[in-house]
């Protein structure tokens, strides 16, 4: 799925003037800061990544309060959470996944697996509950740390 920024930022800008929010270039600028990372993030290993961006100066703040505006705008999602940490992700243009963590080398693998939404929706079902939203992290050890004897 290819993900239109022009359209996002288009869109970001009218959720921020509706709820009455300053529209400003740092924050529109971040949107492709933020898609162009590439990967699951936590915040301050992104506010690193954005100030060894010589071209870009963003003030940290200015990068905790537009994520968080872009969380509730539903581009970014916190994904994981481990040991004191949060763990996000840019989630525009991507269909539903889930994933699974490895404790040793903090990997994360995205999988999509039909039979665990089919099962998911069917427990809804069974007791008549209205699904919003879901995530699933699987927790464990990836390959290459088993080969390698970490655990």
């Amino acid at each position: 799925m290819s993900v239109n920024l022009r359209e996002i930022k288009r869109e970001f800008t009218k959720f921020l003037k509706r709820n009455n929010m300053k529209v400003t270039q740092s924050r529109l600028n971040l949107i492709d800061l933020i898609a162009g990372y590439g990967k699951h993030f936590e915040v301050e290993e992104l506010v690193n990544w954005i100030a060894s961006k010589s071209d870009r100066s963003v003030s940290r703040s200015t990068i905790y309060r537009t994520i968080k505006l872009l969380q509730e705008f539903g581009v970014i999602k916190e994904v994981i959470k481990l040991n004191n940490r949060t763990i996000y992700e840019f989630v525009a243009g991507k269909a539903h996944h889930d994933h699974l963590v490895c404790v040793e080398c903090g990997k994360i693998i995205e999988f999509v697996n039909e039979d665990i939404e089919k099962l998911q929706d069917e427990v809804c079902e069974d007791y008549n509950f209205q699904p919003m939203h879901h995530r699933l992290e699987i927790f464990g050890v990836c390959s290459e740390c088993s080969k390698s004897g970490v655990t």
